[in-house]
């Protein structure tokens, strides 16, 4: 796996994490397992531990990258997901 590929499946982990366990728009989700399961259930801990999902998250990209890493469809969906972790950590840090 090349440094590149390594870069941009780090910074869609990052992202993709993010989204599900701290995202607005994926409060929805996470209000429907704790509904389900329970306010203080391990899957409503799951899903709110950065930690925890980032596991999943690495090992669905790690997977990925292994086998279309060289593909372009993949380096441009993972270059925009971490593009837009990178940006928002700026713009958390510029604010």
């Amino acid at each position: 796996m090349s440094a590149l590929i390594f870069l941009l499946s780090l910074g869609t982990i990052c992202r993709v994490t993010r989204f599900i366990t701290k995202d607005v728009l994926a409060a929805g989700f996470r209000s429907r397992v704790a509904d389900r399961f329970g306010e203080d259930s391990h899957p409503a801990y799951l899903i709110t531990c950065g930690w925890c999902v980032s596991i999943w998250v690495a090992g669905a990209v790690t997977t990925l990258a292994h086998w279309a890493g060289g593909e372009t469809w993949f380096q441009a969906g993972a270059m925009t997901l971490t593009l837009s972790y990178l940006t928002g950590l700026a713009a958390n840090w510029l604010d």
